[in-house]
C-alpha cells in the first residue's frame, strides 16, 4: 500500500489520520506526499532517504546533502484546478508557476566545507514542470536513481534533466579552498510551460565555503548539453527481461468531454472509482478480480505474478505536444528504450543495452515513445501515471 487515493484506499477524511506501518526492505532517495486534491503541490510533501550501510557506495563520501526543487504558485491548486478543468480553458493550458523553489525557498544557501565528497541526493517534488541543474565548478557523478543504485558514472558539468516524480543521487568533491562560494543553477523546462516573452523560469542556490564571501551569479546558458541517464548501468547488472509475456500500448492524447479537454490513454479518459481497486480485489468474488471491467473506467489491466511486461508509451498527438514524464508505482522497470524527441511512436526497437537502465520514473521527448519493462513480482496493486 503505498496511499494511492482510489487505488490503494480511499484518502483520509479531514480531521482523521492513518498510520502506515511498513518495512522498510530498499535504500535510496525517496519522498513522501498527498495523493490526493493536488495538496502536494501546496506544500504536503518532503524528502525521505534510506540509508544502508551495505550500499555500492557506502565509505565513499564523508557527508550528506539533500536538495528538493520545486515549480511553486502563489494560488493555491482547489482554485487552480477548477480553472484548469474549466470550460473556458479551451486550450488546456496548465497554470503557470510563479516561482523556482531550491530546498522550498528562493536563494538557499547550502553550508559546504572544504576538501571533503558528498553523497548529494536531487528531488524534483515539483507539480508539473522538468528541470535543468547545473552546479558551478563541481563535477557531478551520478551514482544513484530513483532508489536504484548505478555503477559510478561521471557526468562531468553537463546539465542533469530530473522530471517531475524523479530523483537522482551524485558525489561531489569540494574544493579544497574557501576563498568563494559557487552558484546552483535549475531552470524550469519552457519547453512544458509555454511561458510569455520575460518569463523567468531560473532558480539559484548556492554552495557556500565562507558566508563572509560574496554570493557569485547564476552561470548563463544559450543551450543545455545534457547528461543521458540511459547511458546508466544498475549495480546489480540485471540483465533485459525476456520473454516478454504480457505488452501493453498506451496510445497519448486529448479529447474534448463536455467541452473540458482531458488527457486520454487508448481513447479513454481516468474517471475515479467509486471503491479503491485494492478493495475490490480483496473483497470481490474470485471469478470476477481478473475481469478488468470490475475496475471502473481506470484503464485497468491484470496482470498475472511473475509475468514480464513490457509497456509502450507513445508520447504522440497530444494537444501540447510536450514533454511527459511517466511514473510507475510499486516497480522498478528497464528503460529499453526511449527515442529521440519527433521520432514518432513505436515502430521497433533500437539497440538495447545489456544491463538497461532502472528507475520508476521517465520523462518521454516530444512526439516519441518509451519502452519500459518489469517482473510483476509486487502481490499489491499499481498505478502508472
Amino acid at each position: 500500500m503505498d496511499g494511492t487515493a482510489g487505488v490503494a484506499q480511499c484518502p483520509i477524511p479531514p480531521g482523521s489520520h492513518f498510520t502506515y506501518d511498513f518495512t522498510v526492505a530498499q535504500s535510496g532517495t525517496y519522498w513522501w506526499h498527498s495523493h490526493n486534491s493536488g495538496q502536494y503541490p501546496d506544500g504536503l510533501r518532503g524528502p525521505l532517504i534510506v540509508n544502508d550501510p551495505n550500499s555500492p557506495i557506502a565509505g565513499k563520501y564523508d557527508k550528506e546533502i539533500v536538495m528538493t526543487m520545486s515549480d511553486w504558485y502563489h494560488e493555491q491548486m482547489p482554485s487552480l484546478l477548477a480553472a484548469y478543468e474549466s470550460t473556458s480553458n479551451g486550450g488546456a493550458k496548465e497554470p503557470l508557476p510563479d516561482a523556482n523553489l531550491i530546498n522550498e525557498q528562493t536563494n538557499a544557501k547550502i553550508s559546504v566545507e572544504p576538501g571533503k565528497t558528498y553523497l548529494v541526493h536531487m528531488i524534483n517534488v515539483g507539480n508539473f514542470a522538468g528541470q535543468a541543474v547545473y552546479f558551478d565548478g563541481h563535477p557531478f557523478t551520478a551514482v544513484e536513481v530513483d532508489g536504484v543504485w548505478t555503477d559510478p558514472s561521471y557526468v562531468g558539468l553537463k546539465n542533469i534533466r530530473i522530471a517531475t516524480g524523479q530523483r537522482w543521487s551524485f558525489l561531489i568533491n569540494t574544493k579544497n579552498s574557501t576563498s568563494k562560494n559557487y552558484a546552483i543553477y535549475t531552470t524550469m523546462d519552457v519547453n512544458m510551460l509555454e511561458p510569455p516573452p520575460g518569463y523567468n523560469p531560473n532558480g539559484t542556490a548556492w554552495l557556500v565555503y565562507d558566508e563572509k564571501k560574496p554570493l557569485p551569479p547564476p552561470p548563463e546558458f544559450a543551450t543545455f548539453d545534457f547528461f543521458d541517464d540511459m547511458s546508466l548501468v544498475p549495480s546489480d547488472h540485471q540483465p533485459l527481461l525476456e520473454p516478454v509475456d504480457h505488452r501493453i500500448v498506451m496510445n497519448t492524447g486529448w479529447a474534448d468531454i463536455n467541452g473540458v479537454p482531458r488527457a486520454i490513454i487508448n481513447n479513454s479518459t481516468y474517471l475515479t472509482q467509486k471503491v479503491p481497486s485494492l478493495y475490490s480485489a480483496l473483497t470481490l468474488p474470485t471469478q470476477y478480480t481478473s475481469n478488468p471491467k470490475v475496475y471502473g473506467h481506470v484503464n485497468p489491466y491484470v496482470l498475472k505474478a511473475g509475468d514480464v511486461v513490457e509497456i509502450i508509451v507513445n508520447n504522440v498527438g497530444t494537444l501540447h505536444n510536450n514533454l511527459h514524464p511517466w511514473h510507475l508505482h510499486g516497480h522498478n522497470f528497464q528503460t529499453i528504450q526511449r527515442s529521440d524527441p519527433n521520432t514518432g511512436a513505436f515502430s521497433s526497437y533500437g539497440n538495447i543495452t545489456k544491463y538497461p537502465m532502472k528507475r520508476d520514473t521517465i520523462m518521454a521527448n516530444i512526439n516519441s515513445h518509451v519502452v519500459i519493462r518489469f517482473r510483476a513480482d509486487n502481490p499489491d496493486k499499481f498505478f502508472l501515471s
